[in-house]
């Protein structure tokens, strides 16, 4: 919901960083690499319930995300292996982030760790299952343009989930709590894309249908 706000503001400090790395001759892919190694490293930390690392890993990992895709697109190496490994290694990062919460306090945290994963199976499929038929369609992303897949929007993206993490280390004992209120509103998501996105394709396949008129 707020990523068409956020992602303007964000592009020209990452441009900025982009033109750093493009003098050190660095390649999107290795960005993007060397940002999941890092946020992967948020398991053990949150498993130790060292929380502020953890952080610091998570924020990197996002930095990372952001800064991949824009020296992507400053050096013309935009392509769509580097967004299916990009898109890939995101859903493994927000798993390990869900399940470094759980091993810190299985008894207190475990429950709520399976709902929010259970509520990520259903943004992540929704959103892939419909940029597969938006690419067979050759349907336009009029707001994210500089997305990989087609972005079908919902009430969580990028933004909400950061600073889902971002409250989950600082808050850690209210983990439970504000991981089923998130999940829930992953699963508000998950439905109107699956609304939203059936009634797209539905009324693309019907336009297609329709003879034209003379």
């Amino acid at each position: 919901m707020l990523d068409r706000w956020t992602m303007p503001l964000t592009q020209g400090p990452l441009l900025a960083l982009a033109r750093g790395l493009v003098a050190l001759r660095v390649r999107p892919d290795q960005v993007t690499v060397v940002a999941f190694l890092v946020g992967m490293l948020a398991l053990p930390l949150l498993a130790l319930g060292w929380y502020l690392p953890a952080l610091v890993a998570i924020l990197l990992n996002r930095l990372g995300d952001g800064l991949d895709g824009a020296l992507a697109r400053l050096t013309g190496e935009a392509s769509d292996a580097g967004g299916f490994l990009d898109i890939g290694l995101d859903f493994v990062f927000y798993a390990a982030v869900v399940l470094g919460f759980a091993l810190a306090e299985p008894a207190a945290n475990a429950l709520a760790a399976a709902f929010l994963l259970f509520a990520f199976i259903g943004t992540g499929t929704s959103f892939l299952a419909f940029a597969i038929m938006a690419t067979r369609y050759g349907l336009e992303r009029p707001r994210f343009q500089q997305k990989a897949f087609y972005y079908l929007h919902g009430l969580t993206e990028g933004t909400e989930t950061v600073l889902a993490f971002v409250l989950f280390c600082l808050l850690p004992n209210h983990f439970p709590l504000l991981a089923m209120v998130f999940g829930a509103a992953c699963l508000v998501t998950t439905a109107t894309r699956l609304w939203g996105g059936h009634r797209t394709l539905r009324a693309f396949e019907q336009g297609r249908r329709t003879p034209p008129s003379n």
